[in-house]
């Protein structure tokens, strides 16, 4: 399986340099795959840049198969995960411009920080070391993970109850069952727990380089309503990437939940993130 995502990953980038445009990438978080950001991909592709789903290691093809078989999610850590979609970018003909949610919006922002990025938008990011606050709905959140130790070197899925709090939270019961139904998959448990240890631990992997100048102009974009990266870690993270000399900023965006990139406001988030690519890039 991994054989077979790294090709897929390896033939988007091959195409992405054939086509001679500006390539957008779009990293996803714990609970979703590649596939979550398909309409944004067609957004983008509209506005002239070339769109590449990252994977992580090993990503299942679809959510059927990744929850027929949850083991291939154990065990990716931040560091590892940063690292294969690190090499991808790497080896694109042109800076691109890097987009992620969630645990993507953190690698979005580790992958900045390496300089690999022309311009980068981090989604309702996770929390990097350096970044305080600790809300109690995050931490709900993230308990059915945290709460058992052993997770950590394990995959965990999400009951329809945690998808509803954690993600779905400001949509309509409907769609949230439709959300869970359409995008739900186990998580790898380990970037949880990497997340909650961070300010505890100097060696951290989920720790960004927030003060490289070579960084590029930076958004981050927060869902008002969110229960798993409230505003509270949104703009702790701002609050350390505005320090950089390069331009960083944060909108907030009313009424939406952590689903706000698959719900179906999420032509209100895209458009949002495409404007300020724009600004940058062609």
């Amino acid at each position: 399986m991994a054989a077979t995502t790294l090709s897929h990953d390896e033939q988007q980038i091959d195409q992405a340099n054939a086509s001679g445009l500006t390539p957008a990438v779009f990293i996803h978080g714990l609970w979703l795959l590649p596939s979550s950001w398909d309409r944004w991909a067609e957004v983008f592709a509209q506005a002239g840049y070339f769109p590449v789903l990252a994977g992580w290691p090993d990503d299942p093809e679809t959510v059927d198969e990744a929850n027929a078989h949850p083991e291939v999610f154990a065990g990716k850590s931040v560091g590892q995960v940063a690292d294969y979609i690190g090499g991808l970018i790497g080896k694109l003909d042109k800076k691109p411009a890097v987009l992620g949610h969630s645990f993507g919006g953190l690698l979005t922002q580790i992958i900045a920080g390496r300089s690999l990025a022309a311009v980068s938008v981090a989604i309702d990011p996770a929390p990097f070391r350096g970044v305080l606050p600790l809300p109690v709905s995050a931490l709900k959140s993230a308990s059915p993970v945290l709460g058992n130790p052993a997770n950590r070197s394990r995959a965990v899925p999400l009951t329809y109850e945690q998808f509803r709090f954690g993600f779905a939270n400001a949509v309509s019961e409907d769609e949230a069952k439709e959300l869970y139904t359409t995008y739900a998959v186990p998580a790898a448990g380990i970037p949880l727990f990497q997340a909650a240890t961070a300010n505890l631990n100097p060696w951290t992997e989920a720790k960004v380089n927030s003060k490289n100048p070579e960084r590029g102009p930076l958004l981050i974009v927060s869902g008002e309503k969110d229960h798993t990266v409230p505003w509270a870690i949104a703009n702790a993270s701002y609050k350390k990437q505005k320090r950089n000399e390069s331009v960083t900023e944060i909108v907030e965006i009313p009424n939406r939940g952590h689903a706000l990139t698959i719900d179906s406001g999420w032509r209100e988030v895209c458009d949002t993130a495409l404007a300020f690519v724009k600004r940058f890039v062609s």
